[in-house]
C-alpha cells in the first residue's frame, strides 16, 4: 500500500522558513515531489526530484525552497526560506513510478499518488 504522510506544516511571518517532509512507504517511485493549493482548485507544483537526486523548481520558489530526499529514510523534505504571505497553501506531497517525464516534473496529472497535505500560513 503506497503512503504519503506529510508533516512540518505550521504558521511563521514572513521571512521565516520551514521544513516540510514527506515520508513515503509501499512504492518506488521515479518522481515525487511538492505541490501547493491556496484558496481556489488550482494546484501548483512547486518542486520536484527524480530517482537520480535531479531537481526541478517553480520561478516562483527558486532560490528560496530546496528539494532533497533521504533514500535511507524514504523521506522527501522541501526547505523553505524567505517564506512570503503568497506561499500561504495547503502543501502536497506526490509521487509517480511510470518513469522520469521531462518537462513533466511539476505537472499534477503526472502523479498518481498523494499525501493529505500539510498547510502552511504566512503571516505579513
Amino acid at each position: 500500500q503506497v503512503q504519503l504522510v506529510e508533516s512540518g506544516g505550521g504558521s511563521v511571518q514572513a521571512g521565516g522558513s520551514l521544513r516540510l517532509s514527506c515520508a513515503a512507504s509501499g512504492y518506488r517511485y521515479s518522481m515525487i515531489g511538492w505541490f501547493r493549493q491556496a484558496l481556489g482548485p488550482e494546484r501548483e507544483g512547486v518542486a520536484a526530484i527524480d530517482f537520480d537526486g535531479r531537481p526541478t523548481y517553480a520561478d516562483s520558489v527558486k532560490g528560496r525552497f530546496t528539494i532533497f530526499k533521504d533514500n535511507a529514510k524514504n523521506t522527501l523534505y522541501l526547505q523553505m526560506n524567505s517564506l512570503k504571505p503568497e506561499d500561504t497553501a495547503m502543501y502536497y506531497c506526490a509521487a509517480d513510478g511510470r518513469g522520469y517525464a521531462r518537462g513533466f516534473e511539476l505537472k499534477v496529472f503526472r502523479y498518481t499518488y498523494w499525501g493529505q497535505g500539510t498547510q502552511v500560513t504566512v503571516s505579513s
